[in-house]
């Protein structure tokens, strides 16, 4: 079986910004099953009552590590949005392995909160998470691999993944059920140019969600920057997976 589809709504941030109702209401027109927000938002009620309204999921989101001061914006973020998935969105920038173990103490700890509130905690890569830190080649990825509490999750950004010179078919693969969400996005797979409709870029989008099989839970589209109207591009990366067979609507 298929799994559902949502927008990371940072893609739409601008739109957003400036109709936010009207542009999450032609999110679930195009048929999304659900949407991922993103941040501290200011109006948290009226948008967890818009997306339950309107009966989009909201699988997880990204929000700011659940340490100190942001412990009980957390709680309350995912108990307006009923959901069970906590995502750290922006890892660290490392320049050591012992730079990515100290990271790591940290996240665990997030973990730790979250897991005693009965939420899932998971973090979000981009492509530096794979530069080498020494002669061996040793990459930050490789590290959370070993360090992080093996009940962190991981929300594989594939296209960054390829960025970042590794296999998303293969790393998606190898993480198996640890892998739950996957970030669905296209482009020229490089740090300079901008992202396309997914379908219309280099990923090879069908083998890398076959990779993920059954562990994955939800298909999340998500496009940084797009040199084309992001709204529709949005909605043409929802066409795509659905009538390729890759992913649900509601």
């Amino acid at each position: 079986m298929t799994a559902p589809i949502a927008v990371q709504l940072y893609s739409l941030r601008e739109d957003l910004a400036q109709d936010f109702a009207g542009t999450v209401r032609r999110v679930a027109a195009l048929g999304y099953a659900g949407v991922e927000p993103f941040g501290n938002p200011d109006n948290l009620a009226e948008a967890a009552a818009l997306y339950k309204e309107l009966g989009l999921t909201v699988p997880s989101a990204h929000m700011a590590i659940p340490l100190g001061d942001n412990q009980d914006r957390t709680l309350e973020i995912a108990a307006a949005y009923g959901l069970k998935r906590v995502i750290l969105p922006g890892l660290d920038r490392w320049e050591t392995v012992d730079a990515v173990k100290l990271s790591c103490e940290r996240y665990n700890e997030a973990y730790a909160f979250c897991a005693a509130h009965g939420l899932a905690f998971g973090v979000h890569n981009h492509w530096w998470e794979f530069l080498p830190l020494d002669e061996a080649g040793t990459a930050g990825f490789d590290i959370l691999i070993e360090e992080l509490d093996p009940h962190i999750f991981f929300e594989v950004d594939t296209y960054w993944v390829q960025v970042g010179g590794r296999d998303p078919v293969k790393t998606v693969a190898d993480l198996g059920a640890r892998a739950p969400l996957l970030h669905i996005k296209d482009g020229p797979a490089n740090r300079e140019e901008a992202m396309v409709a997914v379908g219309d870029g280099v990923l090879d989008v069908p083998a890398i969600i076959q990779a993920g099989g059954d562990h994955t839970e939800w298909l999340v589209v998500e496009l940084d920057r797009c040199d084309t109207d992001m709204a529709a591009a949005v909605a043409q990366s929802y066409t795509y997976l659905v009538e390729h067979g890759l992913g649900r609507g509601k």
